[in-house]
């Protein structure tokens, strides 16, 4: 049988985990193996995944969407429970990823990280329950992926204003920015809290204990 060249060890690519600012969020980076027919790579593998977070990738649903230049959507996060975690990364294009800690009681509520995201790189970032996702496109047709751990209903799914100065994401001033009316509409933080949106951390982790 004709193969490929590369021994059983070299195929299954490894992955390096980089911890985020907010609490239980991962970036994880795979190697990528290219030749001449282009590139190989396994954006999520189980075992580091396992090790990192203590528990396997829960997937009730994938995802998927394309975005032009200037696109952002979010910041989105599901009410909990049943809440949603994400495994989210680049498909195609590039984008500019971020994680907001939305959960009353956490560590490390209210702070924010990003990631970059890229068909060159492959980082994938993984959202715990509770956490708000929100991305940019910076290319046209940029496509991310997504698994998550619960389907989607629409009753459930939320959203909190990008532009919230309390949030302070930092969003390009020399991009014209395109978002849905729900996201443009959205209410900020402070507002959410005051209406019961947010998450509670100990709810969370009821959660996440349920994938263990």
């Amino acid at each position: 049988m004709k193969t490929d060249g590369r021994t059983a060890p070299e195929a299954a690519a490894p992955i390096t985990v980089r911890a985020l600012a907010v609490e239980g969020a991962f970036e994880f980076t795979p190697r990528v193996y290219g030749d001449d027919r282009g590139v190989f790579l396994s954006p999520l593998q189980g075992e580091e995944f396992v090790r990192t977070v203590g528990h396997a990738m829960p997937v009730a649903q994938t995802n998927h969407s394309r975005s032009a230049r200037g696109v952002l959507r979010g910041v989105h996060f599901t009410t909990t429970p049943p809440g949603q975690a994400k495994y989210v990364h680049c498909a195609r294009g590039r984008a500019v990823d971020f994680v907001v800690d939305l959960r009353l009681g956490s560590p490390t509520f209210g702070v924010w990280d990003s990631v970059e995201m890229d068909t060159e790189s492959f980082h994938a970032v993984y959202l715990p329950v509770g956490v708000g996702h929100a991305f940019l496109a910076l290319e046209d047709d940029t496509v991310m992926s997504y698994l998550v751990s619960s389907p989607y209903r629409a009753g459930l799914e939320q959203a909190l204003d990008p532009f919230d100065p309390e949030l302070g994401l930092p969003w390009p001033k020399d991009l014209p920015l395109i978002l849905s009316e729900r996201d443009a509409c959205a209410v900020g933080l402070s507002e959410a809290r005051e209406l019961g949106m947010l998450p509670r951390y100990e709810d969370c982790a009821a959660v996440t204990d349920t994938y263990r």
